[in-house]
């Protein structure tokens, strides 16, 4: 099994930045995906960014050139820096590990609001 705790959802004025954490524990030696998920309201879960353990970054078009994901190996950790957000971008977050290429553990999510 794999627990994922996130952290660092807020509330945040349209054109600020917010940075998602998580953390991964439990049987993680051969995990490759990390990543991101998000779900608005009365929308369905969508892709935000993933990285593979080779650094292979998959973006979606609403969030390249404002979002930034990162991972460390080492800790088992994966970060989402969340730059010039806009009230789109409120969502709940979840953080995604996968022993393959797409996810199969889901953290518990974190609420981010952006408005004004």
């Amino acid at each position: 099994q794999v627990q994922l705790v996130e952290s660092g959802g807020g509330l945040v004025q349209p054109g600020g930045s917010l940075r998602l954490s998580c953390a991964a524990s439990g049987i993680i030696f051969s995990i490759n995906v990390m990543g991101w998920y998000r779900q608005a309201p009365g929308k369905q879960r969508e892709l935000v960014a993933t990285l593979l353990r080779d650094g292979s970054a998959n973006y979606a078009d609403s969030t390249k050139g404002r979002f930034t994901i990162s991972r460390d190996n080492a800790k088992n950790t994966v970060a989402l820096q969340m730059n010039s957000l806009n009230v789109e971008d409120t969502a709940v977050y979840y953080c995604v590990v996968g022993f393959g290429r797409t996810p199969q553990y889901w953290g518990q999510g974190t609420q981010v609001a952006v408005s004004s």
